[in-house]
């Protein structure tokens, strides 16, 4: 009888080539790319490569398109180096056949919210991103994760990557969440228990009966921040929710594929007895919804908690880390976490901009009228078609809230979007 296996051992080691000491050489089965991924085709190109499989490349502009006056077309750009960025991706994936979800295109988006709109997000495959949040795609069942300039310019070259094997972990959250917790909450409460670097070195698998009971898109939202947690990759294991999602979308294998697909897909969760290096275990009842006070993810608490003293503090260097991230951010120890004010107002990113994230934002924006400067900035061009055919984007309007096009806008602030 064979060993019990992790769903992410399964998934390794059918894409495995060959190993060389600890690295082990992987096919990937798709990579995503946006505009910061001029330095992979330079590259490629200094080196005479050419695209190994274009067919399982896709190109986004997400993080350098400006989410307002994108009707006036690309002139509509005001920053020449901002506009060169976007000009230059559709150069390269023209020149490379590479599919490219341009900014004028009707299915454009943040790679990590387009992607699995589209069914590029799979069960079962490996899939590398040229961002950090690619752990997103693994709440489809499979192991992803972002990779730099130069891996993912072997990737394109090669359609393989060379990684050392991460350990296994695994996150179980059990119960009933209470009202006005979700999925944003059960990460950030997640971190805030194992530290922004308490999985590092690890793929997490998120399992219970919480995490089953989510949405395909709120687990999307819990393996998108596994990176916050210091996380190689982030999954869930699919399940009929899964595949109802993914049917009829434009990747899918279709007809008798899909039949075949689908069978594999289910020998993919891991087998009763599966052993993983280390385990975490989570009572849902007792997540509250949480807010980060600090300057990284882990200094989170609970909205009922107060901002904590560094001289409570366990270690002299989390001392010192607590009063530099209070200094920066201007709160002082013992404040009240729900009379922290609010200064501005972003629902977006690859996190939180899917519909039903904005349908839960435009639940409160019913109910009274902006105080401070508030952006919608949707996922998708698609997520923000369905939103306004549903009378959100007028909902956010009449609220006082500014309703913009998709992009990761404030996320990365380098679209000539930024705070002050």
């Amino acid at each position: 009888m064979s060993q019990p296996k992790t769903m992410f051992d399964k998934i390794w080691d059918q894409h495995t080539i060959t190993q060389q000491g600890e690295e082990t050489l992987l096919y990937v089965d798709r990579c995503l790319i946006h505009e910061g991924s001029r330095h992979c085709f330079d590259q490629m190109k200094r080196n005479g490569n050419t695209v190994a499989e274009p067919g399982k490349i896709f190109a986004f502009s997400d993080h350098y398109v400006p989410t307002i006056n994108r009707d006036k077309g690309i002139a509509g750009v005001p920053d020449p180096k901002i506009r060169g960025m976007i000009e230059l991706l559709a150069a390269n994936t023209n020149e490379h056949g590479i599919t490219l979800f341009g900014w004028d295109s009707p299915n454009q988006g943040i790679l990590h919210v387009a992607g699995p709109e589209q069914g590029i997000s799979l069960p079962g495959i490996i899939l590398l991103g040229a961002d950090s949040h690619t752990a997103t795609h693994g709440a489809l069942g499979n192991v992803s994760w972002g990779a730099g300039a130069s891996e993912i310019t072997h990737v394109m070259a090669t359609q393989t990557i060379w990684q050392r094997r991460p350990k296994t972990l695994q996150i179980t959250v059990d119960g009933t969440l209470p009202f006005g917790v979700g999925a944003k909450d059960i990460i950030l409460a997640i971190i805030a228990k194992i530290g922004h670097g308490g999985a590092t070195g690890h793929a997490i698998e998120y399992a219970g009966s919480t995490i089953r009971a989510l949405s395909v898109e709120e687990r999307m939202t819990v393996c998108n921040m596994s990176i916050e947690g210091g996380g190689r990759a982030g999954s869930v294991a699919p399940d009929d929710k899964v595949y109802e999602y993914l049917e009829g979308r434009t990747y899918v294998p279709k007809g008798p594929d899909w039949d075949a697909a689908l069978k594999f897909w289910k020998t993919l969760p891991s087998d009763k007895g599966a052993t993983f290096d280390r385990e975490v275990h989570l009572n849902a009842e007792d997540i509250a919804p949480m807010v980060t006070w600090g300057t990284n993810p882990e200094h989170g608490a609970p909205i009922t908690d107060r901002v904590p003293s560094p001289d409570d503090a366990e270690t002299p260097e989390k001392k010192q880390e607590l009063e530099a991230a209070l200094d920066y951010v201007g709160v002082a120890p013992g404040t009240p976490i729900d009379g922290i004010p609010v200064d501005h107002v972003f629902i977006g990113s690859c996190t939180n901009s899917r519909l039903d994230d904005l349908r839960a934002a435009a639940e409160v924006a019913k109910k009274g009228k902006a105080q401070v400067t508030a952006w919608v900035v949707p996922g998708s061009t698609p997520i923000k078609k369905a939103a306004e055919a549903e009378g959100l984007d007028k909902i956010f309007e009449d609220a006082g809230f500014q309703w913009r096009d998709a992009g990761c806008s404030l996320c990365t602030a380098i679209n000539g979007e930024i705070l002050q």
